[in-house]
């Protein structure tokens, strides 16, 4: 279910209202409106396809909020909805806070907005305070009563906003609403990722969603948010198909459903697999990590290798390709790799009358290159200048950028740890440490780059 929340006042507002339903999508533009002609008439002038309206029903919400009766609740509902069907829209009626009312009483809501013509009805567990099992006798009563389809809105207060759902799925709900990346008011709602992923996986369900897309779109969200998804995010999480445990990724490496769901693979959601080197780390691992960048050893070194890594990650610091890279180069005695762009000076111009600027001068390849670019900071604008200047080698992206400061005061260190993908998926991070935040940003981005640019020959070579 796609919800959209209006109300839109300029004729150019809503011009682009009409935009969204006419750019070949197979949706609904929904406007939300609560139970008052003023809201439904801002939707209604939208000419949306349909109008989700809703009032309180519990008790609790009903006296402290809007202060009304049952009565008056009831008139206000159906009121509502003859409002809208009369205006030729579909409707969507949400009993607010469905699941702290009364059972009796939110029945008869239901009845009634469906004698009046409501072609869906809408329960929200607005609070996010039914467990999985009660969802399901709520839904399962709910659905024996009315004969329109059920709608669901779950609330993650407690973390099962999800699973919820599913049960209220499994009573006989057809439709359910849901947030990319889980947003919404407190705990957010429920994950579009994950909903899809257990109807289309665990249940062998069909929807319209077209799941290689869900990683894309997550982190779109993020950008566009500012609200960062966690490692560990089911799914569409930077860790979701990360193995670390030697006995996790020798099993991974042989078989792929050894240690990941099997009904579910990361090429299904537009995710990639990936083998991280730390201090669960195993041979297997190390191994596989090395061949990817090109680099063959016997046991015994293998085995030097991996007794180095594992004495670096257990000191806390994370293990980059570059630090991978660097302990095999001293283990093997010999410098591994080539340097395919070298910096070789930049600046950056910032302030606050100033728009971030930053020029960036290297050696890529046999030629010269320099690059300017804008960001919304310093370190944005170096980063984009450096993506510029490369453009015609590889095409990357800064997968994940991260910032610690490893000594107190104004002059403190800081240490980036800056992960790049190029355009067939493949992944390489690196680390660099300097006074200078942009200084460290650059280094690292440029380090990870030539990694990257390394695995890419080995892989046209294959």
């Amino acid at each position: 279910m796609l919800e959209a929340g209006f109300p839109v006042s300029s004729e150019g507002e809503k011009q682009n209202v009409r935009a969204i339903a006419n750019e070949g999508l197979s949706l609904d533009v929904c406007g939300l409106a609560r139970v008052l002609t003023k809201d439904l008439d801002a939707c209604i002038d939208c000419n949306v396809d349909m109008i989700h309206t809703f009032v309180s029903t519990s008790d609790i919400q009903r006296i402290h909020t809007i202060k009304k009766s049952r009565e008056e609740v009831l008139s206000m509902a159906v009121n509502a909805v003859d409002y809208i069907k009369d205006h030729g829209a579909k409707c969507m009626f949400s009993a607010m806070d469905a699941t702290r009312t009364d059972l009796d009483y939110l029945i008869e809501v239901y009845k009634a907005v469906e004698g009046a013509g409501c072609d869906i009805i809408n329960v929200p567990d607005t609070v996010g305070v039914m467990s999985p099992s009660s969802m399901y006798e709520l839904i399962k009563n709910i659905n024996g009563e009315v004969n329109i389809p059920i709608d669901v809105h779950c609330h993650n207060d407690f973390g099962i906003a999800v699973a919820n759902s599913l049960m209220a799925a499994e009573a006989g709900a057809s439709q359910i609403q849901v947030t990319v990346n889980g947003i919404g008011e407190r705990a957010g709602n429920a994950n579009l990722a994950e909903v899809v992923m257990c109807l289309h996986s665990i249940y062998g369900a069909n929807t319209n969603i077209k799941t290689e897309y869900l990683l894309e779109t997550a982190k779109m969200v993020e950008s566009y948010s500012g609200i960062h998804m966690p490692a560990n995010t089911p799914i569409v999480g930077d860790n979701a198909f990360a193995h670390e445990s030697g006995i996790h990724t020798h099993g991974v490496l042989e078989k792929a459903d050894t240690f990941e769901p099997g009904i579910m693979t990361p090429e299904m959601v537009g995710h990639k697999r990936r083998i991280v080197v730390g201090k669960h780390a195993g041979r297997h691992a190390v191994k596989k990590s090395l061949e990817e960048m090109g680099i063959e050893t016997n046991e015994e070194q293998l085995d030097e290798i991996l007794a180095r890594i594992k004495d670096i990650a257990n000191k806390g610091k994370r293990i980059c390709d570059a630090d991978l890279r660097a302990v095999a180069s001293t283990v093997l005695g010999r410098n591994l790799g080539n340097e395919t762009i070298v910096l070789k000076e930049f600046s950056v111009m910032t302030g606050n009358l100033t728009t971030p600027t930053a020029v960036v001068r290297a050696r890529v390849g046999d030629e010269e290159a320099v690059a300017s670019n804008y960001g919304v900071g310093p370190i944005d604008a170096a980063l984009k200048a450096v993506e510029l200047m490369i453009g015609g080698y590889t095409k990357v992206k800064v997968r994940d950028f991260s910032l610690e400061a490893i000594t107190g005061g104004s002059d403190a260190l800081a240490e980036v740890t800056i992960s790049v993908q190029d355009e067939d998926g493949r992944v390489a991070s690196a680390q660099s440490a300097s006074t200078d935040i942009a200084t460290a940003s650059v280094d690292a981005l440029i380090t990870a780059i030539n990694l990257l640019l390394d695995k890419k020959k080995l892989w046209n070579m294959e």
